[in-house]
């Protein structure tokens, strides 16, 4: 199964982003398009079914919505099976933790991260998809 929900993020260094993913969250690089001058013109990183794809900042009509200096209001979720543990793998990486796991009122527990360059993530083990 796959997510037909796929988040796209702009970064202002996308190789030392698709990096600290790999190494904090636990992505696995699927793809990496890279064009000139070391940007990367498209990646796709994949963590179980959900798939994130990200690309260097740049002027074009995308990136003059999205971008890494907060252009977007846009958080992304991704379901993990143990909030702790991936906190912790987030937090030996370097990441900022926002907010600390915690078991929320609606069900299951998460937590809030920001990445190598701001932008927030919440990784829980809520599935909204479950009954």
């Amino acid at each position: 199964m796959s997510s037909t929900v796929i988040p796209a993020v702009r970064y202002t260094n996308a190789p030392a982003a698709i990096d600290f993913l790999v190494e904090a969250f636990g992505f696995t690089v699927r793809m990496v398009v890279e064009g000139d001058g070391g940007l990367i013109e498209h990646a796709q990183l994949v963590l179980g079914p959900g798939m994130v794809m990200l690309g260097s900042d740049r002027d074009d009509e995308f990136g003059r919505v999205v971008g890494s200096d907060g252009r977007s209001s846009m958080s992304i979720y991704v379901i993990v099976d143990d909030v702790v543990a991936h906190a912790q793998t987030a937090r030996s990486a370097g990441a900022e933790i926002v907010s600390e796991p915690e078991e929320q009122d609606y069900g299951g527990s998460n937590y809030t991260v920001r990445d190598s360059e701001g932008h927030i993530w919440s990784f829980g083990d809520y599935a909204p998809w479950s009954d």
